[in-house]
């Protein structure tokens, strides 16, 4: 099995592809749109949630006491908001479906 990962100049390459109507700047655009909304929506701790697909969410982390693996000394780390993606029963199944055949 080939593990390929699909990034972004990839992923506005491929939709540009499939519409041949639409200019590769014009799905540039679109993708950088898209996913500038996202992240204002996530950092105003919003939910995102496309039908179909999945949701995006923050998961709040406390701060606490870490270790420095190099020297095994105590460290503070900080709190932080991580974004957690959930897929949906739809993309769960398609991916499981496009595995086993």
């Amino acid at each position: 099995m080939t593990i390929e990962a699909l990034n972004k100049s990839d992923l506005i390459q491929r939709i540009a592809l499939k519409n041949p109507h639409l200019a590769e700047p014009l799905v540039e655009e679109a993708v950088r749109i898209m996913i500038d909304q996202m992240i204002d929506t996530l950092s105003s701790d919003n939910r995102i949630e496309i039908r179909g697909f999945g949701s995006f969410a923050l998961h709040h982390r406390d701060p606490r006491v870490g270790r420095n693996p190099k020297t095994g000394k105590s460290v503070e780390v900080a709190a932080k908001a991580v974004p957690h993606f959930k897929p949906g029963k739809a993309l769960r199944d398609a991916v499981n479906d496009s595995l086993n055949n």
